[in-house]
């Protein structure tokens, strides 16, 4: 006899409703149907990278998954060679000295680092600050691990970087985490070594840890710096880095993060139970891609990037948004015109009319709300098919 399928009388966890679903998991979802009906939507949305990493990791990710013995689990603190790999990576580019067996922790992207320093360091009740505008995930993480969300003000007139002076001001005594994002995510502010030394002076003063995540520092920059280059930052700092961005392997999922000895024990409590090693192949193929040379980081995260970025700029022009010429990274962030409501009605308006779809500043929070983000992840035919496009609804 079938059983009446009824509705399983079970609440969840009360912390989900401190949280919803991430933003582009549901827009997405909603410009596949918009693609299955036929609008072929032109997504300058997430930043995605669409070249492939260098030849040379390619091969040796295929090379090393031929080999039988490559296939078993791996270490959790990652293989003696990827640490070794990212500690000369460290001093190669940032002239920073880690000591790949202690102070380096290899991750499965560094998104998931934001949430084992979460789970480490913040006990329910804990301070934490948070940039406004800014990276959605340190919020929602922070609210998951019942921390108390205290936001901090970025704003353009002061090129998007803390006010220091309103930060003392703010009650910090139950405050223990701090996170900065440079080169910033969505506004493109670049980091400078006075900045850095501002943060680390106030971490110390406050007994702050502060979390950098830099995973943008190649993308149309230079000269890549680390909050770790500052006399005694790993003290109080941690930094995250990435190799979906500069090395062009989001799908891999190969991160870290650095800091003192202490910090990544601890952290390494969190991550020893929560997942595994990640598959041998791919952190020998991310040594290898640790090695790319000067050159095709000048081709691939300048070059490339700087071609798509004058193409999102005329698209911003023709949108009536200003911008700041000197960003860095894979995004371009521009401020809508006065006529808009706000960040989601221009957005609406271009995917719905042009089939175009641009990321609304509203969803990095409400200083981000006059703004728009245009991905420089898409080909440039794809650029300028998007430029045509919004001129017919313009």
């Amino acid at each position: 006899m079938l059983q009446e399928n009824k509705a399983f009388k079970i609440q969840p966890a009360e912390r989900l409703s401190s949280v919803s679903e991430y933003y582009f998991s549901k827009k997405l979802q909603e410009i596949a149907a918009m693609n299955e009906a036929g609008k072929d939507v032109i997504s300058l949305g997430i930043g995605s990278p669409d070249l492939p990493p260098s030849e040379e990791t390619l091969r040796t990710m295929c090379e090393e998954t031929m080999k039988p013995g490559n296939h078993g689990y791996q270490p959790y603190v990652g293989i003696p060679e990827l640490r070794n790999g990212f500690a000369v990576w460290y001093k190669r580019w940032y002239d920073v000295d880690l000591d790949p067996k202690t102070e380096i922790q290899p991750l499965i992207g560094s998104k998931e680092g934001v949430l084992h320093i979460s789970m480490a360091f913040l006990n329910p009740g804990d301070g934490v600050l948070l940039p406004n505008p800014g990276y959605p995930t340190y919020t929602s993480v922070s609210r998951l691990v019942g921390a108390e969300t205290h936001f901090y003000d970025l704003l353009e007139d002061n090129d998007w970087q803390p006010d220091f002076e309103a930060l003392e001001a703010m009650d910090l005594s139950g405050v223990k985490l701090m996170w900065v994002n440079y080169p910033n995510m969505p506004t493109g502010a670049n980091a400078t070594t006075a900045l850095y030394q501002k943060l680390v002076d106030f971490g110390r003063k406050h007994q702050i840890v502060i979390c950098n995540d830099n995973p943008y520092s190649f993308i149309l920059n230079r000269k890549p710096i680390s909050i770790l280059s500052i006399p005694g930052a790993k003290a109080c700092c941690i930094e995250l880095n990435s190799m979906s961005k500069s090395h062009n392997m989001p799908g891999w999922r190969i991160g870290m993060l650095a800091s003192n000895a202490e910090f990544i024990q601890w952290i390494l409590k969190v991550k020893s139970n929560v997942d595994s090693g990640m598959f041998r192949p791919m952190q020998l193929a991310a040594v290898q891609a640790l090695l790319n040379s000067a050159e095709w980081h000048e081709e691939k995260n300048i070059q490339v990037y700087a071609r798509r970025r004058s193409l999102a700029e005329e698209i911003m022009n023709m949108l009536h948004c200003s911008f700041d010429p000197n960003q860095v990274g894979m995004f371009l962030w521009g401020k809508i015109p006065a006529h808009y409501s706000g960040s989601g009605e221009l957005a609406d308006k271009v995917l719905y009319e042009a089939n175009v779809f641009v990321t609304p500043g509203f969803i990095f929070g409400t200083n981000g709300e006059r703004y728009i983000r245009i991905s420089l992840c898409c080909k440039e035919e794809n650029l300028k098919k998007a430029i045509e496009r919004i001129k017919e609804i313009i």
